[in-house]
Parts: structure tokens; C-alpha cells; sequence
């Protein structure tokens, strides 16, 4: 019987929460990978991972880099949010050594308990371990436990493999996805029968991904005045409004953002973010695109951001 396709899985309901346990990580090295970076990950250990909104002094992780950090840097995690991807930062300790690996392994932890409250949820079910990583060329082979497979429904297979492509594809030394389970290379994935035989890239998850997509800021990130912020969109025109509020709820931008492409090719987007004057603290980034018909608000994306000083 011809295997179910992802563009099949709108509607469907099946989101289902678990804590994660972070375990031992491995990563195996490829004699013949590419100098930069042959791998990610040497060895068995247990990276301790904070959550943390990221400050202006702040490194952010720009590869999957093999060579210990002096400082501490900060990567992405992708949880699920109203059934769509959406960026959380993890601060990684100075010395961390497999950028990369550490990153799926805060993943696997899942998110807080403040995030949750939040609406913030993974797909990936209690107890998934990462046995090996394997960076080739800008192919990232990842090994999972066979608990990555467990349960139901199709929305949580694919959000859960959109998972780990978007949270490995955040750097630029990385551009696609191959999963083993045990071992095993991976083709066609669990009782959904979702075929996942080529490299996964975040194109293959255009459903797991928000019409208006935020990539910078990600949940809770601070900005200050001048940050440009980014993502994707693939809403009709490729315009879409961004607006941004202050912690006493203040207004202090709101303008028309234009993506690369639109009406069914989802584009790139940036824009910087400016304002004349804002109450540092707590606020609220809105994105959303206007309805053709009425002009109302539609696609709408909010997420808390901290405004520095």
C-alpha cells in the first residue's frame, strides 16, 4: 500500500506530551568526512544544558564545530507550538566539544517546566538516547534509539523528524538529515509509513512550519535595537506585518515585511527591528499576514522576547 505523505497530515490531532531524559551521547567518527567539520561529537559523556534567554554578549553557535568552546555558546532546539516549529535557546557550558550533538541532546531533554505552561511541547517520545552522529559533506547522520519510533499518529511522526532536522540544520555547516534507529539506516518511518529514504531537509516539512515563521528571536531571546530579526514565510504576496511590544505592553514598531516569495514558495524574510523608546523587560513579537478577503488577521505568530536596556 502506497506509504502516507506528509502533505496528508493537516487536521490531524495527535500531539502528545513527554520529559525527556538527557543520556549518555556518542558520536562516531568517519574516516574520509570532510575537513570542516569531520564530526561532531568523540565519545561517551553527558552534557549539562541550561535553558537561558540569550543577552547581547551572548556567542551564538554559527557550526557544528568539533573544537571545545572557550565560552559558552548558545544554540537552538525546536519544540512544538500549535502543532508548528518553534526555535528555543540552550546555553552549552564553555568547553563543550560537539556543538552539534549537545544541541540534539538538549533537544531529546525536551523543555521546561515554564515552557510547557507555555504551550511548548516535544513529539519525541521518554527515553530516545542519541547513539551516534555522523557529519559527511552537509549531511548529518543521526542515530536514534529505537524509542524515537514509539506511538501514533501522523502528526507526531512528522513533527518529530522535524524536530531533529530543523534543530541539526540550524547551522550553516549542515544542510540535511539521514536517520538510522539502532544502527540501522531508516527509509520508510514507523506504522505511519513516512518515507524518509532521501536526506531531510526543513523544505520536507513545510506543515511542521509556521505560515510566518520566527527563527531570530527565538522564545524569550533578547534583543536589542538594530537586531535584525528572521525566518520564513509563505503567506499570499509575501507580505506580512511585524509588530513589536514593549514590557508595559507599548506599541514601539509596527511595519510591513516582505518575504522573498509568497502564495504557496515559501521565501526568506528579514527585517531589523528599531524603535524610538521602549521599557526594557518582557515583551511580545507579532507577526501575522492580512486577509485578502477581509483584511483581518491571519497566520498569527506571537512569541515573548526580552528587550534589553
Amino acid at each position: 500500500m502506497r506509504t502516507k505523505r506528509i502533505d496528508r497530515i493537516r487536521g490531524w490531532q495527535d500531539v502528545k506530551r513527554f520529559s525527556i531524559i538527557a543520556m549518555v551521547l556518542m558520536a562516531v567518527v568517519a574516516a574520509g568526512c570532510t575537513p570542516t567539520p569531520p564530526t561532531d561529537g568523540t565519545g561517551p559523556g553527558t552534557t549539562q544544558v541550561t535553558t537561558q534567554s540569550v543577552t547581547p554578549t551572548t556567542t551564538i553557535a554559527s557550526e557544528a564545530t568539533n573544537t571545545p568552546s572557550t565560552t559558552a555558546v548558545t544554540v537552538r532546539v525546536y519544540f512544538s507550538r500549535n502543532e508548528k516549529m518553534q526555535p528555543v535557546l540552550r546555553t552549552l557550558p564553555a568547553g563543550t566539544k560537539a556543538t552539534l550533538s549537545a544541541a540534539i541532546t538538549a533537544l531529546l531533554a525536551g523543555p521546561d517546566a515554564a515552557e510547557s505552561a507555555a504551550g511548548l511541547s516535544s513529539q519525541i517520545p521518554s527515553g530516545t538516547t542519541l547513539l551516534g552522529l555522523v557529519i559527511s559533506g552537509k549531511t548529518a547522520t543521526v542515530d536514534l534509539s529505537s524509542q524515537y519510533e514509539s506511538g501514533g499518529g501522523s502528526l507526531s511522526m512528522t513533527n518529530r523528524l522535524a524536530q531533529v532536522v530543523y534543530t541539526a540544520t540550524q547551522f550553516p555547516t549542515v544542510a540535511n538529515v539521514k536517520f538510522k534507529l539502532n544502527g540501522k539506516p531508516v527509509k520508510i518511518f514507523s506504522g505511519e509509513g513516512i518515507m524518509i529514504d532521501k536526506p531531510q531537509t526543513r523544505a520536507d516539512y513545510e506543515y511542521s512550519t509556521a505560515a510566518i515563521f520566527v527563527d531570530n528571536p527565538a522564545w524569550q531571546g533578547h534583543i536589542v535595537k538594530g537586531l535584525t530579526a528572521g525566518g520564513t514565510a509563505n503567506v499570499f504576496e509575501a507580505v506580512f506585518r511585524l509588530q513589536l511590544r514593549d514590557s508595559a505592553g507599548t506599541l514601539i514598531l509596527d511595519t510591513t515585511v516582505k518575504a522573498t516569495s509568497g502564495t504557496g514558495t515559501r521565501g526568506t524574510w528579514s527585517q531589523p527591528l528599531t524603535w524610538s523608546d521602549a521599557k526594557a523587560g518582557v515583551g511580545e513579537l507579532k507577526v501575522f499576514a492580512e486577509s485578502p478577503k477581509d483584511g483581518k488577521p491571519i497566520d498569527v505568530v506571537t512569541i515573548p522576547v526580552v528587550i534589553a536596556p
